[in-house]
């Protein structure tokens, strides 16, 4: 695991691959959430959109793919990646251990099981942001500043590669650093934009 990279997102070995793949989408909902976004029961139909993009994009072992650790929409991409051999570096940002009580725990021991079990991978890279990086003085909030490396770092391998899946309810989130500041941000840079809509999905079972 490589811990405080050079504050460089294009920094480290270079792979050119063949596409790139971005992710960003919702966590499971904790047991207290108010408002159900992603509930627990809908794993398997978040999982099977998830699947069917990178099937449909003809996703393999000559692209490479970023995203974060969290349980939910980051893990399912993460194991889909994983499975059609695509390589995956994934961007946490703070120590495995507080990442983990931050954003997998609440979900139960099969969720950090499976965390593990792609950190144990081969071809996934685990990092963790810098507290100090070119992105500091634009946001404070780790979670946004986050999303801001990974997408440099996305675009880093040519803007014309970049595909960006993204599992959302095209609604706010619940602060800085969320799925909707990702898919405005692709969206300024790119049109390659695959919006896996929950609002269809959860409902129908479909894909949007």
């Amino acid at each position: 695991m490589k811990t405080y990279p050079d504050n460089s997102p294009s920094s480290g070995e270079q792979i050119t691959p063949r596409r790139v793949f971005l992710f960003s989408g919702h966590m499971i909902d904790a047991p207290d959430r108010s408002e159900p976004r992603f509930p627990a029961s809908q794993e398997a139909i978040a999982a099977r959109a998830i699947n069917d993009t990178l099937d449909t994009l003809g996703a393999g072992p000559e692209d490479l793919a970023f995203c974060s650790g969290a349980c939910g929409g980051d893990i399912l991409f993460a194991e889909a990646c994983l499975q059609r051999r695509v390589r995956l570096e994934i961007w946490l940002p703070f120590v495995i251990s507080v990442f983990l009580e931050k954003s997998v725990s609440f979900a139960g021991q099969g969720w950090i099981t499976r965390f593990h079990a792609i950190q144990d991978n081969p071809l996934a890279t685990v990092s963790i942001i810098p507290d100090q990086t070119e992105f500091a003085t634009e946001t404070a909030n780790p979670y946004a500043r986050t999303n801001l490396w990974l997408l440099q770092s996305a675009l880093a391998r040519g803007e014309e590669k970049l595909h960006f899946i993204c599992l959302w309810n095209r609604q706010g989130g619940d602060g800085p650093g969320g799925t909707e500041q990702m898919h405005d941000e692709v969206k300024k840079l790119t049109g390659q934009v695959h919006l896996l809509d929950t609002n269809i999905l959860f409902t129908q079972g479909g894909t949007p």
